[in-house]
């Protein structure tokens, strides 16, 4: 497994090789379930124009799926909200995750976060977990929070 993490001035850009098919990354990024297994709980549809969000314990996380080309590319608007008297920690940005199959059949996972200068989100995380991301994680009651050292994305 290679990874690349890098911080651009206003993004956050991570890269990594995963064993495991497109197909099945994909999954991880679009089923609720999955997702919410290493990320947070979500109502999540990959159809472009389609809102969800993600629940947080003291505000959701708003967004939309602005493109979605199966077991390819997922992109959506990210919008926190902080506390309504704490309007300076707004967060609006875009999330990419670019998904390419290995010579080997695995997959090539680059993720972008654009616009997130301001704020350590859960994407930053990511970048911290240092790729070790394991798509057959072994079930849990809880779901992993995104903040996790080691995050997990679990798909059947």
């Amino acid at each position: 497994m290679t990874k690349h993490a890098k911080s651009a001035a206003n993004s956050l850009e991570f890269e990594c090789e995963l064993p495991e098919p497109p197909e099945k990354v994909w999954r991880a990024l679009t089923e609720p379930k999955l997702l919410a297994a290493w990320m947070m709980p979500n109502d999540i549809k990959p159809e472009i124009g389609r809102r969800f969000a993600f629940a947080r314990p003291d505000a959701p996380i708003d967004c939309e799926v602005l493109d979605a080309e199966p077991g390819r590319l997922l992109r959506y608007s990210w919008r926190e909200r902080p506390e309504p008297d704490d309007a300076s920690q707004a967060l609006d940005s875009i999330v990419t995750f670019t998904l390419d199959r290995t010579i080997s059949g695995g997959t090539h996972l680059r993720i972008v976060h654009d616009g997130f200068a301001r704020a350590a989100t859960p994407v930053l995380a990511m970048a911290g977990a240092g790729c070790r991301l394991s798509l057959d994680a072994p079930q849990s009651k809880l779901p992993v929070a995104a903040n996790a050292p080691y995050m997990q994305l679990r798909a059947a």
